[in-house]
């Protein structure tokens, strides 16, 4: 994925992965309730991703379908991180996760596991 989805947009997506396909005004009634967005936010920022074209709005009734795949998005996201702020390292990334003590050892024996496998 290319384009950049911004917080509000992926709260929005997170919604519309959720509940797909959907109306925009059940959308627009669920972001309400569930962001506190009123709806004409939620109508600019369905805008902005059928533009990006990472939503398909079809008629009739505005149904609104995801073009990208969470994974993708998340995959894409974490990429930007590490180059903005780990200069592309991933070593750095988990020498900076590693060093964080609020990780249980749970979590830190999951962390091992998972680059056992690796």
């Amino acid at each position: 994925m290319q384009t950049k989805i911004f917080d509000s947009e992926f709260k929005l997506m997170e919604l519309l992965w959720e509940h797909e396909p959907i109306s925009a005004k059940e959308l627009s009634l669920i972001a309400a309730e569930q962001i506190g967005w009123n709806k004409n936010t939620t109508y600019t920022v369905i805008k902005k991703l059928v533009e990006k074209e990472a939503i398909l709005r079809t008629e009739p009734n505005f149904i609104c379908t995801s073009l990208v795949k969470k994974d993708e998005v998340v995959r894409s996201e974490t990429k930007g991180l590490i180059e903005k702020f780990f200069a592309g390292s991933k070593k750095a990334l988990f020498s900076a996760l590693l060093e964080d003590e609020s990780l249980t050892k749970d979590e830190l024996d999951e962390l091992k596991a998972m680059l056992e496998k690796r």
